[in-house]
C-alpha cells in the first residue's frame, strides 16, 4: 500500500496553547480514513471486473487511476501547501477526497469509466492530505514523544487497511455472483438491469465515507493547530552535487519504492480472484475479501517486530532477508496448490512491513541539503501501484493468473539487490511507518 514517507526534514511549528489531544485524534482519524480508503480498492477490483466482464488488464486501470494520482498530483500539492499552509491544505485534501466518494453514487447508474474518474479524484485528494497531514504528527506535541506519536499514527493506517476488505466483503462482495455464461445468456436491458443492481452495493459505503471526510473537514477546519512554518533548508552532509539525482543510492531507492508499492499493491490488488481459483481455495468473493485483510494485517504486526529486530540488524541486512522471504513465498504461491498456495501469498503481507521504510530512510541517507528533493522524488516513484498491477494483469490475461505472480516476485528481486549492495549501512532505527 502506498504508504506515508518518514519525516525526513519537518519544518518547525509554532505550536498553540492548550491541550493536542483532539488534533492529535483528528490527525490519527485522518491516517485511518487513507488506509481504509486505498485498501478498499482490493474489494471493488474484483467486484467492478465481475459487474463489467473486464478483463484483468482493464480491471487493473483501478489502481493505474488511483496511484497515479500520486504521481500527477504529488508536485500541484505542495504548491497548494506552500500557498494556503497546511491546515487548509488538509481541508483541501479532505473536501475533494469526500467528492471522489460522492461520485461513486452516478458512476454506478452510468458505467465503469465514471468509477475510474471518481478514483481518480478520491486519490487527488489522499495525496493532498498526505502532504499536508503528516507534519502535523511531529508537532503535536513535545519533540521528545514524536517517535511513539508517528507509530500510533501509522498504526491506525495499517488498522484502516486491515479491517477494510473485512467491510467491504460484507457490505460490497456479499451478492451472489453471476457466472460469465449467465452474463452471455442475457439480453442487453436484462444486462444493464443486472449490472445497475450490482454497482448500488457501493453507494451507501461510499456515500458514508463522503460524509465522515465532509465531517472530518469541518472538525480539521475548526481544530486549534500548531502553524507550521517553513525554516532554512539544512545544508547538513552537503556536497557539491547539484541535484539529489546524482546520488547513485537514491536514484536505486527510487526504483525500489516503484517495485516495492507496485508488488505490494498488484499483490492486494489480485488477492480476491486468486483466492477464488479452484485449484488454490475456490473460495467466494465475499469469504476472500476477509482474506485480504489477513494480508494487510500481516504487515501491521510486522511493522513492530521490524522496528524491534531493526535495533539490532542494519536496514540493509533487514531489507534483503525480507524480500528473500517474500520471493520464496511468492514463488510458492505460484507453483503451489491449495492451503499452501494459499497461506504463502498471503503471508508476504507479514514481510512488506518494514520495505517501504526502510528503502525511503536508505535512500535519502546522505543526501544533506538534497533532502526535500529526494523525498518527492521517493513520492512520486508510488505510482509503481499504477504500473505494476497494469503488467501483471495483462501477463494474467495472456498466461494466467497463477502464473502472473512472476511480476511481484521480480519486483522483490530488485529490492532483495538495492538491501544487499547497502547491506552495510546503518542508519538510526525510527518509528516503524
Amino acid at each position: 500500500m502506498a504508504q506515508t514517507a518518514p519525516n525526513t526534514a519537518i519544518p518547525p511549528a509554532t505550536h498553540a496553547t492548550g491541550s493536542n489531544t483532539g488534533p492529535l485524534v483528528i490527525v490519527t482519524i485522518l491516517f485511518f480514513m487513507w488506509g481504509l480508503l486505498t485498501s478498499l480498492n482490493d474489494v471493488l477490483i474484483p467486484h467492478l471486473k465481475a459487474i463489467y466482464t473486464l478483463s484483468y488488464v482493464q480491471a487493473m486501470l483501478v489502481q493505474f487511476c488511483f496511484f497515479g494520482a500520486y504521481f500527477i498530483v504529488s508536485v500541484p500539492a505542495g504548491a497548494l501547501i506552500r500557498r494556503v499552509g497546511y491546515q487548509k491544505g488538509a481541508v483541501t485534501g479532505l473536501l475533494i477526497a469526500a467528492a471522489g466518494c460522492a461520485l461513486f453514487y452516478p458512476a454506478s447508474k452510468s458505467g465503469y469509466g465514471l468509477f475510474l474518474f471518481a478514483f481518480f479524484v478520491l486519490a487527488s485528494g489522499i495525496t493532498i492530505l498526505q502532504v499536508a497531514a503528516n507534519p502535523y504528527v511531529t508537532v503535536l506535541g513535545p519533540a521528545s514523544t514524536a517517535s511513539s506519536r508517528l507509530t500510533l499514527t501509522q498504526a491506525f493506517n495499517s488498522l484502516g487497511t486491515t479491517i477494510a476488505p473485512y467491510v467491504g466483503g460484507i457490505l460490497i462482495l456479499s451478492g451472489a455472483a453471476v457466472g460469465a455464461d449467465r452474463l452471455a445468456a442475457m439480453n442487453a436491458s436484462e444486462l444493464a438491469a443486472y449490472r445497475a443492481h450490482e454497482a448500488a452495493s457501493v453507494q451507501g459505503p461510499y456515500l458514508a465515507l463522503a460524509a465522515a471526510l465532509a465531517i472530518l473537514a469541518v472538525l480539521f477546519a475548526l481544530a486549534r493547530l500548531p502553524k507550521i512554518e517553513h525554516g532554512e533548508e539544512t545544508t547538513a552532509a552537503a556536497s557539491g552535487k547539484a541535484s539529489a539525482l546524482a546520488y547513485r543510492h537514491l536514484v536505486l531507492g527510487a526504483v525500489a519504492i516503484f517495485l516495492y508499492v507496485g508488488g505490494e499493491v498488484s499483490i492486494g490488488s489480485f488477492l480476491v480472484n486468486f483466492l477464488g481459483e479452484q485449484q488454490i481455495a475456490g473460495l467466494a468473493p465475499a469469504v476472500a475479501a476477509g482474506y485480504v485483510s489477513v494480508y494487510w494485517g500481516g504487515a501491521l504486526v510486522g511493522r513492530f517486530i521490524g522496528f524491534a529486530v531493526m535495533r539490532y540488524v542494519s536496514p540493509g541486512k533487514s531489507l534483503a532477508f525480507n524480500s528473500l522471504v517474500a520471493i520464496v513465498l511468492v514463488l510458492t504461491g505460484i507453483f503451489g496448490k491449495g492451503a499452501l498456495a494459499m497461506w504463502a501469498i498471503l503471508a508476504v503481507g507479514l514481510f512488506n512491513s518494514i520495505m517501504f521504510p526502510t528503502i525511503f530512510s536508505m535512500a535519502v541517507h546522505g543526501l544533506g541539503r538534497h533532502t526535500g528533493q529526494g523525498s518527492g522524488i521517493l513520492c512520486m516513484a508510488i505510482v509503481g501501484g499504477a504500473i505494476v498491477p497494469f503488467v501483471q494483469g495483462a501477463l494474467a490475461d495472456a498466461i494466467g493468473l497463477q502464473t502472473s505472480f512472476f511480476i511481484p516476485a521480480a519486483c522483490y528481486a530488485f529490492i532483495l539487490y538495492f538491501g544487499l549492495k547497502y547491506a552495510r549501512l546503518h542508519l538510526e532505527v525510527s518509528a516503524p511507518a
